[in-house]
């Protein structure tokens, strides 16, 4: 509200409408109360009618039959528009034989605006033919009572026809503008029903992907972390016995990991809650934290070449964090299910255009694993490649062991491509 709103000069000059007017207004002009309005249209223009002519229904009884069967039938004009309008004609044609004119022929004009704002075209036609018939049969019966001038440029009987006719022209097309514009309005109401339909599935597909993104994104912290950790722990307790010094490293090493998981949660947490100020402070992890999970990785037990090549900091960071994600999950999945003494080889290699990653090892599956890559990871791992329109092919390397190969397009040429990784908030 404006400042000259609240002023009391302001408000002193609008006009107030009382409430029962306004409710009043409301029916109407909604049309609300559809029956209601006519009913009350139709008791008011049988009295404006009658008045003219109140001396000839007080001096002739039964034309007030004729005045009603004239007038009444349009209180149900909008539930049965065409009977309503025959009714009325057969009543305008009794008055026609009867020689009687009266000012309650204008309820024909209503009931063709009617036919022609609720029905079809065909009855519409119908309609005005029998509109222009009664103009025509008026005229005939009644003829114009000013003398014909015979310097006019047309006779009486002929501008009294086409002022008629032109009337009952403006009835018709003042009824299928109605109907036209009735029309668009439901097709409108329909459109935004529709709109607000498609954004609801928008808005729950879009609730169902970042559930899928927080997921994949948990299980990628938890399990390899805890994997390390277990890793770390079962070699505490096998060389406490003989080895106490490597014992105490390997627990501190767990003890590192544990809190860089905790680190990895709060960061990925606070930036879901966008009121979290250690959220900037923490960014994602991309390809220069490969070196330190290679290192986690080898303390865990797991011997792993690391080659990069490329200017991997020049990425975006969602290109980097996912394919950080990729290695961190393939190397998972290596120390959980290969057998003591296996080895693997990572090797990124980055450029304005693509990614490609090879992660590799040459160990094999223990007795009691389960093939690598068949839960939630390698699922995860396809919807990350996914996104970046890329391809993602894991299983038996040829001369042994596992292999995981993926390629992330970073260009637009590629269906599927974005820039970053779409944000969990």
């Amino acid at each position: 509200m404006t400042t000259a709103e609240r002023t009391p000069a302001a408000r002193a000059g609008r006009l107030r409408v009382p409430r029962g007017l306004a409710r009043l207004r409301a029916a109407v002009l909604t049309e609300r109360y559809p029956a209601l309005v006519d009913a009350a249209a139709t008791l008011g223009l049988f009295v404006l009618t009658a008045l003219p002519q109140r001396r000839e229904l007080h001096a002739t009884p039964w034309l007030w039959a004729l005045q009603a069967a004239l007038v009444l039938p349009l209180a149900l004009r909008r539930r049965a528009p065409f009977p309503v309008f025959a009714a009325i004609s057969l009543a305008a044609l009794l008055q026609w034989a009867t020689g009687h004119p009266m000012p309650a022929d204008v309820a024909v004009l209503l009931a063709l605006y009617t036919v022609a704002a609720h029905c079809r075209r065909r009855l519409t036609l119908i309609a005005y033919g029998v509109a222009e018939l009664g103009v025509v049969m008026a005229l005939l019966r009644w003829p114009p009572l000013t003398p014909h001038n015979a310097h006019a440029p047309l006779p009486v009987w002929l501008r009294v026809f086409v002022l008629f006719s032109g009337t009952v022209l403006a009835a018709v097309a003042l009824g299928l503008n109605v109907r036209a514009r009735r029309a668009q309005l439901t097709a409108l109401r329909q459109r935004a029903r529709d709109l607000e339909h498609q954004r609801d599935q928008q808005a729950a597909l879009a609730v169902a992907q970042e559930r899928s993104r927080i997921a994949r994104e948990m299980h990628d912290i938890v399990t390899h972390n805890l994997s390390v950790m277990v890793a770390l722990a079962d070699a505490a307790a096998y060389a406490n016995a003989t080895a106490p010094d490597k014992a105490t490293d390997a627990m501190r090493r767990s003890a590192e990991t544990g809190r860089q998981a905790l680190t990895d949660m709060r960061r990925f947490l606070g930036v879901l809650r966008a009121d979290e100020p250690d959220a900037l402070r923490h960014p994602q992890p991309g390809i220069g934290q490969l070196t330190v999970l290679a290192e986690h990785v080898r303390a865990a037990g797991l011997p792993t070449e690391l080659h990069v090549t490329g200017d991997g900091a020049a990425l975006s960071p969602g290109a980097q964090l996912t394919a950080y994600r990729l290695v961190q999950e393939s190397l998972t999945n290596t120390l959980k299910h290969a057998a003591p003494g296996a080895r693997a080889r990572v090797t990124v290699h980055a450029t304005p255009a693509a990614v490609t990653l090879e992660i590799r090892d040459d160990g094999r599956p223990t007795a009691t694993a389960t093939t690598p890559g068949l839960g939630q990871g390698l699922a995860g791992m396809r919807e990350r490649v996914a996104a970046y329109g890329g391809n993602l092919s894991a299983g038996p390397a040829p001369g042994g062991g596992w292999r995981v190969a993926a390629t992330l397009h970073l260009t637009d040429d590629h269906p599927g491509h974005t820039d970053e990784e779409p944000s969990p908030a």
